[in-house]
């Protein structure tokens, strides 16, 4: 990749949750590794120390805020400060899986508006701009006070399913919520759509009521898109109804693959036939199910950073679902 106007190359910064990644997209970028030294002190408190020069730089710091979120978070905040205070000219927090996505909305009484607090945070700390990928609600965009670059990785998604020779499919939205964006996939792909009405009676549990689109499951290959499997209770319950509804073979897809409590065993039991995540939450030192694939998201991070850095148009990245 290039960098224009005779600038520095950029400098990306890898926080321990997102090492991985960074380092791919460091491979892709042609630049050297960022430098940081982050542990955790006995009593717990987080210390972190950029050890490269970065004055006057463009430092991207990579940071999902994945399980231990809190950890993760202070550990970015840190080092967005650091940046900072090591004279970085433009410090942008990259975070391939925004933690707290789902608290954006007051929907019971005297609760938190978590997601808010957390723009509030990454840009007190000193962040000029975000990058993230794929948002679980799109407005949150709108809670953050500088600029806010939203990747949307479902176009590697796309390409999965075009290269790995699935026919006669159906899109399913596992959810009402989640329609808007199985639709999408479902025009690009030029499949039919059917849709899981469920309800969720408490935090991480779902229970189907009615596919509507019945008729379109029945005897077709399908593939189920969300944005994230976190428990994998929805994915899971959506395949069994499906299943019970004559589909064939069951695909699920997501962006995020946060896969906490039972999702692991979950999945395991579940009639699917493969489940496609990416790489924006590091799955580093877990023995994922066979059934399980991982795709990189550091090429479309990669070509997102260049033209950050060479102050061109990120907007190309985000139309790239429509082709």
């Amino acid at each position: 990749m290039s960098f224009s106007n005779n600038d520095k190359p950029p400098v990306v910064l890898p926080g321990r949750a997102s090492t991985d990644l960074a380092r791919e997209v460091c491979h892709q970028l042609e630049i050297p590794y960022g430098g940081v030294e982050s542990k955790n002190f006995s009593d717990s408190e987080t210390f972190v120390k950029i050890l490269d020069n970065i004055r006057g730089r463009d430092v991207y710091v990579v940071q999902s805020t994945h399980q231990p979120a809190n950890e993760y978070l202070m550990e970015l905040l840190l080092l967005i400060d650091a940046a900072r205070r090591a004279s970085a000219e433009r410090v942008t927090a990259v975070l391939p899986y925004f933690g707290y996505a789902r608290q954006d909305r007051k929907d019971q009484g005297r609760v938190a508006l978590s997601a808010k607090l957390i723009a509030n945070l990454i840009t007190v700390a000193g962040a000029d701009r975000v990058l993230t990928i794929d948002l679980h609600s799109g407005q949150i965009q709108g809670f953050f006070d500088i600029p806010v670059d939203h990747l949307l990785a479902g176009s590697i998604l796309v390409e999965y399913v075009r290269k790995s020779g699935i026919e006669d499919f159906c899109v399913v939205s596992p959810d009402v919520g989640n329609v808007k964006l199985a639709r999408n996939y479902a025009n690009i792909l030029k499949a039919p759509l059917a849709i899981v009405d469920k309800r969720r009676p408490r935090p991480n549990v779902s229970e189907v009521m009615a596919i509507i689109g019945e008729r379109e499951v029945e005897g077709k290959n399908v593939l189920i898109f969300d944005d994230m499997i976190d428990t994998a209770g929805t994915i899971c319950n959506a395949s069994h109804a499906l299943r019970d509804r004559g589909a064939k073979d069951i695909y699920a897809f997501a962006v995020h693959g946060v896969l906490s409590g039972p999702a692991f065993e979950r999945l395991e039991q579940a009639p699917i036939k493969e489940v496609v995540i990416t790489n924006t939450i590091s799955q580093h030192g877990r023995e994922l199910p066979a059934k399980v694939k991982l795709l990189s998201v550091a090429p479309l991070m990669a070509q997102a950073i260049e033209r950050i850095h060479n102050h061109q148009s990120v907007s190309d990245l985000f139309k790239m679902m429509s082709h």
